[in-house]
C-alpha cells in the first residue's frame, strides 16, 4: 500500500509538473503572437532613417574639422543598438513588476536630476547644467524624466480605491511639479513641458472629474502668465518661445535665425527634395543644431514633402499603435501608461515639427528616434517596450 501510495504521488507530481510546462508553453506562445511586430518594427525602421539623416547632416561639418565623417553615424547607430536592446528587455518583464519598482524609480530620478548642479559631477555645456559625463558619453537624466513620471503616475493612480480626489490630485501634481521645477532650472523648458504634457495625458483618461479638468487648464494659462511677466525665465529662453509669435521682426536676428533657416531648407526641398547628401543648407550647416534639434529641415530639404509626409505618416502610424494598446489593456494600470506614452509621442512629434516650420515655439526638444543623442534614444525604445509590454499581456493572466 506504501508503494503504490509512492507511485501515486510521485506520477501526481509528474502529471503537475508536465502541466505547468505545458501551460507555460501555451502562454509564452500566446504572448508571441500577441507581440506588436508591426510598431516593433517601424520604430526600429525610423531609428535607422534618423541614422542616416544624422550622418547627412554632419558628414561635411565633420570634414571641415578634420574629424571622421563617421564620427556622428557611428555613435547614433550604437545608441540605436543599445536603444533596441532596452526595448526587448522592458518588453520581456511583466509592466506590473516594473512599476512596483515606480517609487523607486522616482526617488533615483529625483537625485539624478539633482546630481547635475553639484560642481565637478555635473557638466555644463550650452550654457545649461543639465548632463552627466560618462567617459566619451554624456547622459542627460532630464530626458528619462517622462518616462518614470508615466511609470510613477499610473502606478500610483492604478492604487487608488474610487475617482480621483483633490488630496490625490494634489499629490500627483507636487510629483509632476517637483521634476518639472528641478528640469526648467537646469534650464530645460522644453523637457519640462513634455514632462507636465505627458502627465496631463493621464490624467486625460483617468477617473479624473471634469471641474478638476478645468481647473488644472485655468491654472496652467495663469501659471504660464505668471511665468512670463515674474521673470522666471530667462529673457533668451521668453525670447525663444514668443519668437515664433512675430517671425518676421529681425528674421536674421539671435533669436528669428534658425526659424529662419529652417523654413529656408525645408522650403528649398519642394516636393520631391534636392536628393540624399545634396541640400545646400544642410551641407553648409545653415540650420544650427541640424542633427538634433533641427533633423526634420534634414529631411525636408533632401527628400521634400514626400519624405516628410512619408515621415510623419509612420509616426502616425507608432502613435496608431500605442492608442491600440491602451484600448486594449487588461487592466487600468496598463492603460493609464499606454495613455502617458501615447501623450509622450504625439506632443514630441508634433512640438518638434511644427517648431521646424514655425507653428510652434522653439523649445529644442528631440524628435523621436531621429535627433542625436543616446540619453532621448533609450527613453524612447523604453516607452515602446512598455508598450510592447503591455500589449503582449492584453489577455494573458
Amino acid at each position: 500500500m506504501s508503494l503504490l501510495s509512492c507511485f501515486y504521488g510521485k506520477a501526481t507530481t509528474l502529471a503537475t509538473v508536465t502541466f505547468t510546462m505545458d501551460d507555460r508553453k501555451k502562454q509564452i506562445r500566446e504572448r508571441v503572437l500577441k507581440f506588436d511586430f508591426a510598431l516593433a518594427i517601424v520604430s526600429v525602421a525610423i531609428a535607422a532613417f534618423g541614422v542616416l539623416m544624422v550622418y547627412s547632416a554632419t558628414k561635411d561639418s565633420m570634414i571641415q574639422q578634420g574629424i571622421s565623417q563617421y564620427y556622428y553615424l557611428e555613435r547614433q547607430a550604437l545608441y540605436v543598438a543599445l536603444g533596441v536592446g532596452v526595448m526587448i528587455l522592458v518588453a520581456t518583464i511583466d509592466y506590473r513588476r516594473i512599476s512596483s519598482v515606480a517609487y523607486v524609480m522616482y526617488g533615483g530620478l529625483l537625485l539624478a536630476l539633482v546630481g547635475v548642479y553639484i560642481p565637478h559631477i555635473g557638466k555644463t555645456a550650452l550654457g545649461a547644467q543639465r548632463w552627466y559625463q560618462l567617459g566619451p558619453f554624456q547622459l542627460q537624466p532630464s530626458e528619462f524624466a517622462s518616462i518614470v513620471i508615466i511609470v510613477a503616475m499610473a502606478y500610483y493612480i492604478d492604487s487608488l480605491e474610487g475617482p480621483l480626489n483633490l488630496k490625490s490630485l494634489i499629490q500627483l501634481l507636487i510629483m509632476v511639479g517637483i521634476p518639472m521645477v528641478l528640469i526648467i532650472k537646469q534650464p530645460d523648458i522644453g523637457t519640462g513641458l513634455v514632462v507636465g504634457i505627458t502627465g496631463a495625458s493621464l490624467l486625460a483618461v483617468d477617473r479624473t472629474p471634469g471641474r478638476y479638468l478645468a481647473v488644472l487648464a485655468i491654472g496652467a494659462v495663469f501659471g504660464v502668465y505668471l511665468i512670463v511677466h515674474l521673470g522666471v525665465l530667462h529673457k533668451f529662453q521668453l525670447a525663444r518661445l514668443t519668437s515664433f509669435l512675430n517671425q518676421n521682426k529681425n528674421p536674421f536676428g539671435a533669436n528669428g535665425y534658425n526659424l529662419t533657416e529652417s523654413k529656408i531648407a525645408i522650403g528649398s526641398g519642394g516636393f520631391w527634395g534636392k536628393g540624399l547628401f545634396q541640400g545646400t543648407q544642410t551641407n553648409l550647416s545653415y540650420v544650427p543644431e541640424q542633427q538634433t534639434d533641427f533633423i526634420f529641415t534634414a529631411v525636408g530639404e533632401q527628400l521634400g514633402f514626400v519624405g516628410s509626409a512619408s515621415l510623419i505618416a509612420a509616426f502616425g502610424f507608432v502613435c496608431y499603435r500605442i492608442f491600440r494598446a491602451m484600448r486594449l489593456a487588461k487592466d487600468p494600470l496598463g492603460r493609464l501608461t499606454a495613455a502617458g506614452i501615447f501623450g509622450l509621442f504625439v506632443y514630441s512629434v508634433f512640438q518638434n515639427a511644427g517648431m521646424t516650420v514655425g507653428i510652434m515655439p522653439i523649445t529644442g526638444i528631440p524628435l523621436p528616434f531621429m535627433s542625436y543623442g543616446g540619453s532621448a534614444m533609450l527613453t524612447f525604445f523604453a516607452a515602446i517596450g512598455l508598450v510592447l509590454n503591455i500589449s503582449m499581456r492584453r489577455s494573458v493572466g
